[in-house]
């Protein structure tokens, strides 16, 4: 047999060679309860995998044994009996530890991704294995998978266009006028799943947060590649330039809304990247935002996989600014009617309703605020993994302890990723109608992300000051006459929601 995992459903998964099974080799999917029970993930993100799931195996018939089980392990000894199965490498540490316990498992390479781990390993040890930046490795994966590249050179001769997508939302727009993205249509597979999903509430066996409306995600192969055409055609041509806007009423801006779709599997990253640059060269879209796109699948997406393996498990344990703040109930909950802080409350409204929101309300909003609060990056980490439907392990460990909570001390990153309320007020429309304003330190209308980003750099200046990129903020802590203001102000507001 052949055992695919929740987030192995795409048939490149089950082309032969390399670990995977022959055309005849009959197939495993397993639905572990124990899954739900051990953490409270986000209702839409439960939804999601198990609609995706139950999809794939209604789509493959007779050739899979669809076990609903308490554990993996039960669910393994109830399908095989005895019979050897063989898998791809899991998306995580724990499932690959319990894969290496399973008598008669046999685990080939991982599939889904561009470039082979032990490939990444020669060229991490060939980097010192310390600083691996992601920028070296994105030319390197460019180089090796020859895209946007005109011979040795990249096209247009530059590697990186993200000077020309930096742009603020339009002035005055409330949305951009760019083709609304791809929506699927749910079935009766996602009835079940839903009528599943009330069940197992109604009984105490599992606990959800969040809210789960009409699926807005795409469970299916052809569901997902509807979602690849609609991007290419409607939405990648304004994708670049207002990659990092935030806008409050558009939440999905020209975004592609794939990630939890290539995260289950549904799509392989090299027929996305390969679909975006066939659009430039045919004139359909501008090189900046097709590039950007490239970026963010065969750069960051593909670098943030490969250094999860790379840095072991130990990883996980980083806190170099020895942050241990538990997370306070508002956050866990998602309270966003709890919160007045206008980009904030936005926010996470925009998680608690749909489970997503692009990376820079990611980054700069919820992961800003945790980093100055001096949230445990551990939490901070789970947090993001069960409340995002694209969020797995290897996700969210990299991205959130290596960049968002610098915990790793900067070894993924060249500085901590917070701000003043200032980069929120350019990058957005977002702070116009707060009860805040952001050029305020102190007072009643102090900005939380304006006194709180003075406080992050006054707690951590002596390690800060050894980094060129945020030195100059840090000396300019000596000279503002309302420090001392700052940190009993910000002492007092301790975790309340803002």
């Amino acid at each position: 047999m052949h055992w695919l995992f929740g987030d192995q459903l795409g048939p490149h998964f089950l082309t032969p060679g390399e670990g995977g099974p022959g055309p005849e080799t009959p197939l495993l999917m397993i639905e572990a309860r124990s899954v739900f029970r051990r953490r409270r993930f986000h209702r839409a993100k439960a939804h999601l995998v198990l609609s995706a799931m139950r999809h794939r195996a209604a789509e493959l018939g007779d050739r899979i044994t669809y076990v609903r089980a308490d554990t993996y392990r039960q669910g393994l000894e109830r399908a095989a009996r005895g019979r050897p199965v063989g898998v791809h490498h899991p998306t995580s540490h724990a499932a690959v530890r319990l894969v290496r316990t399973l008598p008669g498992v046999t685990m080939g390479p991982a599939r889904g991704f561009l470039v082979p781990m032990a490939d990444f390993a020669v060229w991490a040890d060939g980097h010192g294995g310390r600083r691996l930046r992601q920028e070296d490795f994105y030319r390197w994966v460019r180089r090796g998978h020859d895209l946007l590249m005109d011979g040795e050179q990249p096209v247009a001769g530059r590697w990186n266009l993200d000077h020309d997508n930096r742009e603020p939302p339009p002035r005055e727009a409330t949305s951009l006028q760019v083709g609304r993205p791809y929506r699927p249509r749910e079935d009766d597979i996602d009835e079940e799943v839903r009528h599943d999903l009330d069940r197992w509430e109604r009984d105490g066996d599992v606990s959800f947060v969040g809210r789960d409306g009409p699926r807005l995600f795409p469970a299916t192969r052809a569901e997902a590649r509807r979602a690849l055409r609609r991007f290419v055609e409607h939405r990648l041509a304004a994708f670049g330039p207002y990659e990092d806007a935030m806008l409050a009423a558009d939440p999905t801006m020209s975004h592609s809304l794939l990630s939890s779709t290539l995260n289950l599997g549904l799509l392989d990253p090299a027929e996305c990247v390969e679909r975006a640059e066939r659009a430039w060269r045919e004139g359909l879209a501008p090189l900046n935002s097709v590039e950007g796109f490239v970026r963010q699948i065969a750069g960051w997406r593909e670098y943030v996989w490969q250094v999860y393996w790379y840095f072991g498990e130990d990883y996980r344990r980083s806190n170099a600014l020895r942050h241990s703040a538990s997370l306070p109930d508002w956050w866990s909950g998602l309270d966003a009617d709890a919160v007045r802080a206008n980009c904030l409350r936005t926010v996470l409204a925009q998680v608690r309703d749909t489970g997503w929101t692009h990376h820079i309300p990611r980054l700069m909003v919820l992961g800003s605020h945790a980093l100055q609060r001096g949230w445990d990056p551990a939490a901070v980490t789970d947090w993001f993994h069960r409340c995002f439907v694209d969020g797995y392990d290897w996700v969210m460990l990299p991205n959130v302890v290596g960049m968002s909570q610098y915990a790793d001390g900067g070894r993924m990153t060249t500085k901590p990723y917070t701000s003043g309320g200032a980069y929120v007020n350019r990058m957005s429309d977002l702070c116009g109608p707060c009860v805040y304003r952001p050029g305020d330190r102190t007072g009643e209308h102090a900005c939380p992300y304006t006194a709180g980003y003075w406080a992050f750099l006054d707690r951590h200046r002596e390690l800060l000051a050894c980094n060129q990129r945020v030195a100059r903020p840090v000396r300019q802590l000596d000279r503002l006459a309302d420090l001392p203001e700052v940190r009993e102000q910000e002492h007092a507001r301790g975790d309340a929601p803002p």
